[in-house]
């Protein structure tokens, strides 16, 4: 660019046009890889030919603030239903949901990642995608027997297990709340008293409550700790929140890349940890994530960026005329301004 050779031909994602004809151009492919996350996607794009990472970009979700004003709207509107002021009656006979249907929430997750790869396509030479699937096999990890000895053997099923334990207790101890300290797998009630490999029956414990705990039974390890007691069993049993939501939006995402039509890549979590620890990569969305995912990634990635792009999802704005306060729905919401015009605003026309 310096040279007067090339100009800027888009800010975002940052791409340059050369000025003039290359003779015999040569276009590297290039992987785009996606790890979709519940709140953060990591995004990586990787020339194949040499094997580096050329861009990387984190994009940030939006998901829990649309469910937050839409609860926030929801209680509005039932609340007028008490309140002796005119409201739109409820009405069930004409409310359909559509094969494929997903809550705004998860659409946007949708939408969004799927908005990002279109525009590295228009600016790349895309030849393949690669995307985590789902971050837990979970269907495997609460039935490990459908797959045979091979996967519950297999190098693999260590990984997936541990991350989606780790992920579930959030990286403590589940009796002492030990963090940032060496965690093992325990089993809740003792297979020696009739205890299962199922997921639901799993903990990460510290190596102190590990051994202390031995073979007794959680009831009379946690016997004078009531409140840890209860607290574990539900959470033994609760369903991992964000792996729940991922695995709503997997196919939908999918489904979605299939009609760029391109050759596309999936993989596990267990997989993709795997990946980043030959690769000996720290743990990022955009670059052990994205980086990692799927068995295309070389045993060796150059990484020739480390500075990835943050993007935050902001939404296109409100359109409600009247949005609600604390109390009742009278404040009054002005749209944005659309080429300088207002809502309300009079023009002139002079022949």
């Amino acid at each position: 660019m310096k040279q007067g050779l090339a100009a800027v031909f888009r800010t975002y994602p940052f791409t340059i046009i050369l000025k003039k004809t290359v003779e015999n151009p040569v276009n590297e492919p290039s992987r785009i890889k996606l790890d979709p996350g519940a709140s953060v996607t990591g995004i990586a794009l990787v020339n194949q030919s040499r094997d580096t990472v050329i861009w990387g970009a984190e994009l940030a979700h939006r998901g829990d603030r649309i469910r937050a004003k839409l609860t926030a709207r929801r209680v509005v509107r039932r609340h007028r239903r008490y309140r002796k002021t005119r409201y739109r009656q409820a009405r069930f006979n004409n409310r359909k949901r559509a094969d494929g249907w997903l809550a705004p929430s998860l659409k946007h997750r949708v939408e969004t990642t799927l908005t990002s790869v279109n525009r590295l396509i228009s600016s790349c030479p895309i030849t393949d995608i690669s995307m985590e699937l789902v971050r837990f096999d979970t269907q495997k990890l609460l039935n490990p027997e459908i797959s045979g000895v091979e996967y519950q053997q297999g190098v693999l099923f260590g990984y997936e297990l541990r991350e989606y334990l780790l992920t579930k207790w959030q990286h403590q101890c589940a009796y002492c709340g030990g963090q940032n300290i060496p965690l093992e797998i325990e089993h809740i009630q003792p297979k020696s008293q009739g205890g299962s490999d199922r997921v639901s029956n799993l903990a990460i414990a510290c190596h102190k409550c590990h051994q202390k705990k031995g073979s007794q039974a959680v009831e009379q390890f946690l016997e004078k700790k009531p409140e840890i007691l209860k607290r574990l069993l539900v959470q033994a049993k609760a369903p991992l929140k964000n792996a729940a939501a991922v695995n709503s939006t997997r196919w939908a995402l999918f489904n979605s890349l299939k009609l760029t039509g391109l050759p596309i890549e999936i993989g596990t979590g267990g997989l993709t940890k795997y990946n980043r620890t030959v690769q000996g990569l720290p743990k990022t969305h955009w670059l052990d994530d994205a980086d990692c995912v799927g068995k295309s990634t070389p045993t060796r990635l150059k990484i020739k960026t480390h500075q990835p792009l943050l993007m935050t999802c902001f939404g296109r704005g409100g359109r409600q005329k009247a949005a609600p306060n604390k109390r009742l729905p009278i404040r009054h919401n002005p749209l944005k301004p659309i080429k300088g015009w207002l809502t309300g605003d009079i023009a002139k026309h002079k022949t």
